[in-house]
């Protein structure tokens, strides 16, 4: 199809002048149009949602995020408080340990006295 302004370049010049100011005007015309203005406040509506949406699962997050940490601490305080009972446990079975030691201790001492004495007295 040719173009009816001619084949020259003025011609093509100008129609595509006319075609872009064609096209500025029914955009121009379609910003005031009442569908268009209702499409565009849907969708900022449905942005809108979606942005509350977003919001709301971050902060759900967020407390979760919280909630974990908060068991995660209390755990790690139970476990150090039952490591401490256990190291006192521990403790205080090897000091008993060294009682009855010092203990044995004591009493072959006195069986090797008492033996000695014998021994002694018998020389006598």
């Amino acid at each position: 199809m040719k173009n009816s302004n001619g084949d020259g370049f003025d011609g093509r010049l100008k129609s595509a002048t006319d075609a872009k100011r064609d096209q500025l005007e029914r955009f121009k015309a379609a910003a005031d149009d009442p569908k268009m203005l209702a499409k565009r406040a849907e969708k900022q509506a449905v942005a809108a949602a979606r942005e509350v949406k977003r919001k709301a699962k971050a902060a759900l997050q967020l407390q979760e995020k919280e909630d974990l940490a908060r068991r995660q601490a209390e755990v790690v305080k139970l476990e150090a408080a039952q490591a401490v009972a256990h190291a006192a446990s521990l403790v205080v079975e090897r000091a008993e340990a060294a009682e009855q030691a010092i203990a044995q201790e004591a009493e072959r001492k006195a069986e090797r006295d008492r033996r000695y004495a014998e021994r002694r007295n018998r020389k006598r």
